[in-house]
């Protein structure tokens, strides 16, 4: 290991504000791993925290160092440490200290409030890691801790997908392509609404079934392309009103996956509609690390390949987060 190892992190509010700062290597206590980062990815939920948003609930503390997925080599192990050895190639877990079934309520977060990640060097506690998968590199391994582990929970953990059925996905985000990729892998029927063209071109390519404008009346285009069943699962990434839009896009029993907050963290639909679909409405918050173990087999097995926007130098981060900012198809990676 080095001496030295840097962070970027922020002063005051606003991801303009990011600086790198070199810092000494960190060392492991007991229980935990120091992890030689070496590819970082950016969600939405980084430039809330970045920006202090105040509908999230959670204010980050300065001096601040945002993002939460890493992909790394572990680099020095604490006393008591047998879950791994230097030389592993681990992820995070998003969820710190949740390993199965019910959240606890001590669980911390990676990139706030638990250690950010856009760093050369991170300490995680031991049991907040788990194997990369074995068929992807470095940058595409950053991708899966949230965005992928928040579209796997959401339709297999949760909702229990099967061949057949049919899978309403808002937008072209990271959740919402590796929302398309497992619907394709488990057999079912992917329909995308975007407002862009060219995007809806994208996911057609990648084997949506069908890719539909916002600006039309896709609620009656779901009805009728499922033969009036209506949407069997929806991943919510929008928020607002558009839940309520969903919902009368949706089969009787669906499952709805309640997950982004682009329209606000206010959401409404019809009760009267809800009543009668019989709908599931979940929040989703991303998952547990048995979950995520099972999505990196699956990712493995079935030689799943990330959809990376753009990647970006460890020098040019505050270019990742401004590319993040005016959206991306796919996910935005940053290299160590």
């Amino acid at each position: 290991m080095t001496d030295t190892s840097f962070r970027w992190q922020i002063s005051k509010y606003g991801h303009q504000n990011l600086q790198r700062v070199q810092v000494p290597v960190p060392q492991p206590g007991p229980g935990q791993i120091v992890v030689r980062v070496e590819a970082v990815s950016l969600n939405y939920r980084d430039l809330l925290l970045t920006g202090n948003d105040k509908d999230y609930g959670w204010s980050a503390p300065l001096p601040f160092v945002p993002a939460s997925d890493l992909a790394g080599t572990v680099s020095a192990v604490g006393p008591g440490v047998n879950r791994w050895t230097p030389g592993d190639r681990v992820i995070n877990t998003f969820q710190g200290g949740w390993i199965d079934g019910m959240r606890p309520v001590d669980v911390l977060p990676m990139g706030g409030p638990g250690p950010g990640a856009l760093a050369s060097h991170v300490v995680l506690d031991a049991q907040w890691a788990s194997a990369a998968p074995a068929t992807l590199d470095a940058a595409q391994a950053s991708t899966l801790p949230c965005a992928a582990l928040t579209a796997w929970s959401a339709l297999v953990e949760e909702g229990h997908l099967h061949a057949g059925q049919t899978v309403l996905i808002h937008g072209t985000g990271g959740v919402s392509l590796f929302g398309l990729q497992f619907a394709r892998m488990h057999g079912a029927r992917a329909i995308v609404v975007s407002s862009a063209e060219h995007k809806r071109t994208q996911v057609l390519a990648m084997g949506a079934s069908h890719a539909l404008s916002r600006h039309d009346d896709w609620i009656t285009q779901v009805r009728e392309l499922t033969g009036g069943r209506g949407a069997d699962h929806v991943l919510e990434t929008v928020g607002g009103a558009n839940l309520g839009r969903s919902m009368k896009a949706s089969a009787q029993g669906a499952h709805i996956s309640v997950i982004g907050v682009l329209a606000g963290s206010e959401f409404a639909g019809s009760a009267y509609v809800a009543i009668g679909t019989r709908v599931t409405i979940k929040g989703i918050a991303v998952g547990h690390r048995r979950a995520l173990e099972s999505m990196v087999r699956a990712v493995d097995v079935n030689s799943l390949q990330p959809v990376i926007a753009a990647e970006y130098g460890a020098d040019d981060v505050p270019a990742a987060f401004r590319h993040l900012e005016r959206g991306a198809f796919g996910k935005v990676v940053v290299r160590f």
